[in-house]
């Protein structure tokens, strides 16, 4: 009995140590994606993209290999949550804008801050909010890219209509969304070619590979291509297991 309960101990202890590293990681995910349709003129766009980063310091090591490579950062929310100090959260946008212009969308648990100040800090750092709103970026050529952002779905603060409304009506769109749910409405009519989300933690934590949320993944809908990263951070604990922590650097490019 004493030995049962020595191999048992051995093995949970294996698996918490197992289940903080796959928490901790710094995983770079990269993805190759050409579309008939995306702008010649533009070449190649590359788009480092986190999120859900939560209560975790940014390390270099997500960050060193990427300088050079990313165009845009995108954080697709969850940047913070209550209880995070805001020096914190500064000194991480202090690493992402080290890659390139950042750009934010809301995810829930930033609103559990003081969001005023929060969205003031972003103001400070240059760092620009997509809250129902769209950049464009233009070729010399006048072929054109449009980033668009929504506001949190879960408080009904998302309002795509704008977003489209903001967008150059005959560029190249993508979406981010902290919820990957905004799929839901999106219509053919809109050619939104790619969503970026998170907010799932691609479920966090499997037990014999079952968890209420799927693990992160790239796949093609009928009316896009979404992207549900498994997040940087965690919440509540910090552990996974089946669903490693990463972030993304997306290149899109033409077909031809």
């Amino acid at each position: 009995m004493v030995i049962i309960l020595v191999v048992l101990f051995f093995v949970g202890g294996c698996l918490l140590v197992y289940m903080l590293h796959e928490a901790f990681l710094n995983n770079v995910i990269e993805h190759q994606l050409s579309f008939s349709d995306f702008p010649k003129s533009l070449g190649s766009v590359s788009i480092f993209f986190i999120s859900d980063i939560h209560r975790r310091k940014i390390s270099d090591k997500i960050i060193n290999p990427v300088k050079g490579k990313a165009d845009i950062v995108v954080i697709g929310g969850d940047l913070t949550e209550k209880g995070v100090p805001f020096e914190r959260v500064k000194a991480n946008l202090m690493k992402l804008k080290q890659i390139g212009p950042v750009y934010f969308v809301w995810g829930n648990n930033d609103y559990e801050v003081d969001y005023h100040k929060l969205d003031a800090i972003l103001l400070e750092l240059g760092i620009k909010v997509l809250d129902n709103t769209a950049v464009t970026f233009e070729s010399d050529q006048g072929e054109k890219l449009s980033l668009l952002g929504v506001d949190d779905l879960n408080q009904e603060r998302d309002r795509l209509d704008l977003a489209l409304v903001d967008a150059e009506e005959n560029s190249f769109k993508i979406l981010a969304s902290h919820y990957p749910d905004i799929t839901e409405k999106i219509l053919s009519k809109h050619e939104i070619r790619l969503v970026l989300s998170g907010h799932t933690h691609g479920g966090q934590i499997h037990i014999l590979g079952y968890s209420p949320k799927e693990r992160g993944e790239l796949k093609r809908l009928d009316n896009t291509i979404l992207l549900i990263s498994n997040g940087y951070g965690t919440t509540t604990i910090p552990l996974r297991l089946g669903a490693p922590a990463e972030c993304h650097l997306i290149t899109l490019s033409s077909e031809f």
